[in-house]
């Protein structure tokens, strides 16, 4: 099985200091849609992995965390693209769970769920806890300059993130390289 794991806030959509707590304030990165459509369209299945802390902080509740979904799988579909699933961690910080990333029990329940191993799976992201999430899984981790990762643009990454972390551009620079990276070794 083809599978990409991708963060979602900040990767995929708009991030934002204040959290994304609605429909509304969920908003497509340039190119991020269609960047997954591609990667469907290739016979890649996407799943999200995303921390949800506003859920714990009772910024919102499930049935808006739902709408926003709905809002992305909407989007999605009228460029040809889906997620499979989305995997999230309701909790705050403070709640010392194993689904917070950097935490790694987001990806262990993607593997559940789809009786695979992790290894060597890309794992995309825009913070240095998405990359340690990845790694601590199994998976192989690529930062986006997108959301946080804006950071560290015309950067050395920082010695926190794992040695093997691949950085690009944005989420469409990513499918370039994967189907690129693809085409090589089929």
């Amino acid at each position: 099985m083809k599978l990409v794991i991708l963060d979602r806030d900040g990767t995929v959509n708009q991030d934002s200091d204040d959290y994304v707590k609605s429909p509304d304030e969920w908003t497509p990165l340039p190119g991020a849609l269609e960047a997954i459509a591609r990667l469907n369209h290739a016979g890649w299945h996407v799943v999200l992995a995303s921390n949800q802390s506003g859920l714990g902080r009772g910024l919102f509740d499930v049935s808006t965390l739902n709408a926003m979904h709905a809002k992305m799988h909407a989007l999605l579909a009228t460029v040809g693209g889906r997620v499979d699933a989305v995997f999230y961690c309701p909790h705050a910080p403070d709640e010392g769970c194993h689904c917070r990333k950097p935490e790694p029990g987001l990806f262990e329940q993607i593997g559940e769920r789809y009786g695979i191993d992790l290894h060597g799976v890309p794992m995309v992201g825009d913070s240095v806890r998405d990359a340690v999430a990845a790694v601590a899984a199994g998976c192989e981790p690529h930062l986006v300059l997108t959301g946080k990762g804006v950071a560290y643009r015309g950067r050395t990454l920082p010695d926190s993130f794992p040695q093997e972390t691949q950085v690009h551009a944005d989420l469409a620079a990513f499918a370039d390289f994967l189907l690129a990276r693809e085409s090589t070794t089929a």
